[in-house]
């Protein structure tokens, strides 16, 4: 059977994920532009400012991991319909909230909103996949959605820089907060799980639960998979699997990196190249512009290796260690630079793109280890230890670091050291998985 004759409504609902993770990662990028433009209006140093965007990122990104612990739970509890909406709708409404902001301790306010609300995303956006695609497409589904992220940091810089320099800075705030609410009114009227969506063929229907329908031998009115949905499993009882702690200790070594570059990546390009305000929007679109066909193709590797005949499993895991490996260069993106800036940009983007591929597959290992009503909150308690490891990149690595080596005058050591951890982060995060999981078990709760 051909894919026109399955169907394609799957691919719309992929779209509206795309679509809200776009939203999300937007409205989480927009103050990393708006440094130099709150360093101006609240008339900090240079120490106070790097200090104070320090603890307003720790801020958020503290939130965020304690939100990720509940927002899989609570995604598991409400369903894909009414907890992605929620989470939208108040993520929108702290984000439009940072333009209130009067000094650091309002920002960081803000920024905790914004952190518990945001969580809600990734739980939700893999759920929906879970429930939307069969097995062997979900990592491409995965990478298609995750490249939201990238598509968020591209229209950040060509657009956050020119809002704050025309209209102001609390206009740029607003202006990208507000377009969550687009996304809200596009969800409620195309989405519905699988066996209530009136508009899904009963061919693309078949495709998308085969194994149920396999082990039940009946059609559409099999709804077992959104039965399994309503009885979320407790986190005492996940903890004790090996897999959940092999997704969440990769999530703690890789996230912090992706973050890192999202916070930093215009801060480096002021430090060491002198670009500021809107010099920054064309090397950082392109940075994530790269990182967007890393994240479709992530998705298309592994699938690839399935259709060829290799266990899902194993393809996961071969197609992180080639990411893994294609992050290394990395760690020479100054000297490169030193050559030409552009080298610096294109290595940056490279390493930025292995990492869309990697997170793509770390993402589709809990929908393959675990039943439909555990994946909410294994998603969660992965992206707590993700939000926790960038915790403790921040207080522990950049605070410290980038503090010092501004006030000695060689910020580019500091860079240095950062590039270096991001380099090898992927290989020991791949082998203590590696460790724990060394083969394909699904779990039976």
């Amino acid at each position: 059977m051909t894919n026109q004759n399955i169907g394609k409504y799957r691919w719309t609902i992929c779209a509206l994920i795309f679509f809200a993770t776009t939203v999300n990662y937007l409205d989480r990028a927009v103050i990393s532009l708006l440094k130099p433009y709150l360093t101006a209006a609240f008339q900090w140093s240079d120490e106070d400012a790097v200090i104070n965007y320090t603890n307003i990122e720790i801020a958020f990104k503290f939130s965020y991991a304690f939100g990720m612990l509940f927002a899989g739970k609570v995604i598991d509890k409400l369903g894909t319909k009414i907890g992605y909406a929620l989470s939208t709708c108040l993520w929108s409404i702290s984000a439009i909230a940072h333009a209130l902001a009067t000094g650091t301790m309002g920002f960081s306010v803000a920024r905790i909103f914004l952190g518990v609300t945001e969580a809600g995303n990734f739980p939700a956006a893999i759920k929906t996949v879970a429930e939307w695609f069969p097995k062997k497409e979900r990592a491409l589904a995965t990478g298609i959605f995750n490249s939201g992220s990238n598509i968020g940091a591209i229209v950040a810089p060509v657009s956050v820089p020119f809002i704050a320099e025309n209209w102001g800075w609390q206009w740029a705030f607003i202006i990208t907060g507000a377009i969550g609410f687009v996304w809200l009114i596009l969800w409620f009227i195309y989405y519905e799980i699988p066996s209530k969506q009136k508009r899904l063929a009963q061919t693309e229907y078949n495709y998308i639960t085969q194994p149920e329908l396999e082990r039940s031998g009946t059609t559409k009115e099999v709804d077992s998979a959104e039965k399994e949905v309503l009885k979320p499993i407790s986190w005492k009882v996940l903890i004790q699997y090996k897999q959940t702690w092999a997704f969440a200790i990769g999530k703690l070594l890789t996230d912090p990196i992706w973050w890192f570059y999202l916070f930093w990546l215009p801060d480096f390009l002021d430090k060491q190249y002198g670009l500021k305000g809107t010099q920054v929007a064309l090397p950082v679109a392109l940075v994530y512009v790269i990182a967007s066909f890393g994240s479709i193709c992530g998705g298309w590797l592994p699938m690839n290796l399935i259709n060829k005949g290799m266990p899902v499993f194993k393809a996961r895991k071969t197609s992180m260690l080639i990411y893994a490996f294609c992050v290394i260069p990395v760690i020479f993106s100054q000297y490169l630079g030193n050559i030409n800036m552009w080298y610096a940009i294109i290595v940056i983007g490279l390493a930025a793109a292995a990492h869309q591929a990697w997170s793509a597959n770390i993402f589709t290992t809990v929908s393959d280890m675990f039943p439909n009503r555990a994946i909410g909150s294994v998603t969660g308690i992965g992206g707590m230890f993700g939000g926790l490891g960038g915790i403790l990149l921040s207080a522990l690595v950049q605070k410290k670091l980038f503090v010092y080596y501004e006030s000695i005058g060689q910020i580019e050591i500091g860079y240095f050291i950062m590039f270096s951890i991001c380099g090898g982060a992927y290989l020991l995060g791949w082998a203590i998985m590696h460790f724990l999981v060394p083969t394909f078990k699904k779990i039976e709760l």
